[in-house]
């Protein structure tokens, strides 16, 4: 089976999102503020959950999510870092199929290109990792050319992503600054924040 090539850049943003889970601590305050200021560590992580994992297979499937999943509070179960990274899965394996990247995904009403849609989902993956990993503490692993990529598409939607308050304004780094830190200050993210 051929695999799109942006398939392995899902695959690795899954992992890295998955890496950043494990490492939340379970007995981590779930009301400490993040980096999304409108966000609580709990609301963040079932946003992240919700959207990275289930809405992933649901968007590659082209399927609705159901509004049960939708109101779940996820970190109320005490295995929900594992159940998230056993959905990453299902969901990154929805995406090995062909079929899956051609046409078009519902996104509020309006067509988008799966592949944009996959690109999407792949910055959302890592950003709001990087968001869950800064306020409990941990670190989430981008490699270079993860970094490089993300970079790309944060950079070519920002404009429109303020637009409807997904990203805020662009941050200012050192002009040494690697590509993952112009990657968060793009998205509007200070590379310097701590919990």
């Amino acid at each position: 089976m051929n695999v799109h090539p942006m398939h392995p850049f899902l695959a690795r943003a899954a992992a890295a999102a998955s890496g950043v889970a494990a490492a939340v601590p379970a007995g981590q305050p779930l009301d400490a503020p993040t980096p999304c200021g409108e966000f609580d560590t709990r609301a963040l992580i079932n946003h992240w959950v919700l959207y990275t994992s289930h809405g992933l297979e649901h968007r590659a499937r082209r399927t609705e999510l159901p509004g049960e999943l939708v109101a779940r509070d996820f970190t109320a179960d005490a295995d929900w870092r594992s159940a998230y990274a056993a959905q990453l899965e299902r969901a990154v394996a929805a995406w090995g199929e062909p079929a899956a990247w051609e046409g078009d995904v519902d996104l509020g009403g309006s067509p988008v290109p799966a592949v944009g849609i996959a690109r999407m989902l792949i910055t959302e993956l890592v950003l709001h990792g990087w968001d869950v990993a800064r306020a409990v503490g941990a670190e989430i692993e981008v490699d270079d050319e993860l970094a490089l990529l993300v970079r790309e598409i944060v950079e070519e939607n920002a404009e429109l992503y303020r637009q409807y308050a997904g990203f805020a304004e662009t941050v200012s780094v050192p002009d040494d600054a690697s590509a993952w830190e112009r990657a968060l200050a793009a998205s509007g993210r200070d590379p310097r924040w701590k919990a």
